[in-house]
C-alpha cells in the first residue's frame, strides 16, 4: 500500500464525566480523563499524518479544556475546541462542521488513550484506499446472543466477529454526506452507535476493518483504569 495522504484531520470526542463514567468513581475517572486526553492528543499531535485537530468537549467545558489541556501542553495542531451535543452523533456532527475542506477525517474517542502512530497510519491509509475504515481487532471470547429472559439464544461464529475501536476514518465528503442525511429525520438516528454505522445505514457504504490493537482499549470501568494506567506507565518506562 502506498503512503497515506499528508492532509488529514482528526477530532476527539471528549464526553463529560457524568456521560462517560461507568467506573463508579467520578474523582478517579476525572483524574484519569485528563491523562487520557493528554496521551490521545499527543499521539495525533506527534503524527506526521495529521495536519489539524478538532477537540469536542462536554457542555460548558470548552474554555477549561482550551486552557488546561490545549494551551498548557502546547497542542498547536488543535484548531478548534467546540461543545458537543446530547448524543455521540451530535458531537460528531459538530466536529465535522469544523473541518470543511478536509480530505480525510479520523474520529477518535478520547477515552482510548493508548492509540499510537501505527494505528493512526493504518487508519489514514485505509481511508485513502477504501474511503471508510475502522480500527478493529478479532474478538478473543466466545460471544453469546441473549434472549429476552437472559438465556443464551445463539452463538455466532467467532471467526467472523471483530471488536470495533477508534479511530474510525473516512473520506470527508463521504462521512459529511452521511451525517447530513442522518440529521434529516429522527428516524435515521435510531439505533446509531458509531460512525461506521452512519455510513453503512445512510449511504450503503462498505467499511473496511483495519488492524487496531488489543491495548487500544476504552477506559470505562475501574478495571480499565488500572490496566490503562499500567500500560501508560510501561510506555513511559520504555521511553526513558
Amino acid at each position: 500500500m502506498t503512503a497515506p495522504p499528508a492532509v488529514s484531520a482528526p477530532w476527539f470526542w471528549r464526553p463529560a464525566a457524568e456521560n462517560g463514567c461507568r467506573a463508579g468513581s467520578q474523582a478517579v475517572y476525572g483524574a484519569l480523563r485528563e491523562t487520557s486526553d493528554f496521551y490521545a492528543l499527543k499521539a495525533f499531535e506527534d503524527s506526521p499524518q495529521i495536519d489539524e485537530i478538532v477537540l469536542i468537549t462536554g457542555p460548558g467545558e470548552t474554555e477549561q479544556v482550551r486552557a488546561e489541556i490545549v494551551e498548557r501542553f502546547g497542542f498547536y495542531k488543535v484548531s478548534c475546541v467546540a461543545e458537543g451535543g446530547a448524543e455521540r452523533y451530535h458531537s460528531v456532527y459538530e466536529g465535522l462542521k469544523c473541518l470543511e475542506g478536509a480530505d480525510y477525517v479520523l474520529i477518535h474517542d478520547g477515552a482510548r488513550p493508548l492509540v499510537d502512530e501505527g494505528i493512526i497510519f493504518r487508519c489514514v491509509s485505509g481511508a485513502a484506499a477504501w474511503d471508510a475504515c475502522v480500527a478493529a481487532m478479532p474478538v478473543k471470547d466466545t460471544i453469546k446472543v441473549a434472549d429476552a429472559d437472559g438465556f443464551s439464544a445463539d452463538t455466532p461464529d467467532r471467526s467472523t466477529l471483530w471488536g470495533v475501536q477508534t479511530p474510525q476514518a473516512f473520506s470527508y465528503p463521504l462521512i459529511r454526506e452521511a451525517y447530513d442525511r442522518l440529521f434529516e429525520s429522527e428516524e435515521n438516528q435510531r439505533g446509531i452507535t458509531d460512525d461506521a454505522m452512519v455510513a453503512e445505514k445512510l449511504l450503503g457504504t462498505k467499511v473496511k476493518l483495519v488492524e487496531g490493537a488489543y491495548y487500544n482499549m476504552k477506559v470505562t470501568t475501574p478495571e480499565d483504569i488500572l490496566v490503562a494506567a499500567a500500560l501508560m506507565e510501561a510506555g513511559r518506562d520504555a521511553d526513558d
